[in-house]
Parts: structure tokens; sequence; C-alpha cells
């Protein structure tokens, strides 16, 4: 996999980037929607995807659901391969769908919400553009990564990410201490 080069090595100050990589199916999704609905009740001016897994009484798989913050749509990325189905299930025009609603709301946000830095990003798709434009803004994000692409996650974030505990509490405080540049 290549390194998408979006210039974040250019970079200097804090660290603006919090990642949340957690074991088990949908424990990242759900670490950082308590965390998102945490930063809601505190006013915090949200752009940005949570994701939620329905599960499904006649498949194995569960659906993907991305909601744009801070006020919807919901959409699913996921595709219906069928029951038996193996291989990627992500339906990549929803994701840029997806990318395209949160560009919308990114102006007057105070904090980037990626559900998660996937194939897609890892690839220099998807959400990198939007992170990389973030970062150069001076806004804080917040990431979901999986083990497996949490190598190319790192070289994509060139030392401006910090691994966060999987406590939502203590995610919102981590986002309420980044300063916010006036760019955002």
């Amino acid at each position: 996999m290549s390194r998408p080069a979006m210039g974040l090595q250019k970079l200097k100050g804090p660290r603006m980037i919090g990642y949340v990589s957690l074991p088990g199916r949908g424990a990242t999704d759900d670490c950082l929607a308590a965390a998102v609905a945490a930063l809601a009740r505190r006013k915090v001016a949200l752009a940005g995807t949570v994701q939620t897994n329905p599960e499904r009484a006649d498949r194995d798989k569960c659906d993907m659901d991305l909601r744009v913050l801070p006020d919807g749509p919901v959409l699913r990325i996921s595709q219906d391969l069928g029951r038996h189905a193996r291989g990627c299930r992500l339906d990549g025009g929803v994701l840029e769908q997806a990318v395209a609603e949160v560009a919308a709301r990114i102006d007057g946000a105070a904090l980037l919400v990626v559900n998660k830095f996937g194939k897609q990003e890892a690839e220099g798709r998807g959400f990198v553009p939007l992170i990389a434009e973030a970062v150069l803004r001076g806004m804080p994000v917040l990431v979901g990564v999986n083990a497996m692409n949490l190598p190319a996650f790192l070289a994509f974030a060139e030392g401006l990410a910090t691994a966060l505990p999987a406590d939502p509490s203590a995610i919102a405080d981590w986002t309420l201490r980044r300063p916010v540049s006036d760019a955002a």
C-alpha cells in the first residue's frame, strides 16, 4: 500500500489527530459513538460520521450504516452480497456520498469525526482529503482505526496522531483540550 501524500509532515505543533483502535466487532464504533454523544451534550460543533452495525437475522454479517454528523442522513455503506458471500461488502459509491455530505458540513465545525480509517483511506481515498483539510485548518480529528489498517494510518498521520483510551469521557476531554485554529 502506498502512503497518501497529503502534506501532513510539514505541520508542527500539537497532535491534532486522536485515534481509537479496539479489538472486537463494533467496539471502536460504540466507543466513538459514546464519545460523540458526550461531545454533543457539551454543544461541540461536529462534522463527520459515526457507524452503527444493525444485525440481520438472515445473515451472518451485520449491515453497516453511517450517520452523518451532526443531524444525518443515515447512509447504508454495506452491500448485501448474499448470505454466504465473502469479500468486501463496502459500497464505495455510498462512502463517497458520505464524504461529500461531511465536506458540506465541515465549515463551522470544531471537530471532525471519522468512524473508520479503512481500506479506502489506507489507499488515499475516502476521508483522507477531509482529514488532511481539517488538520491543515487546525481542527482536531477523531478517528477509528482497526488493527489491519493501523500501520497505514500511522504512516499517513506522520507523528500527528495520539492513541486514545477506550473511555468516551477521556476521548471527549482530549478533544476539548485541543486548540482550534481560526481557520476552522
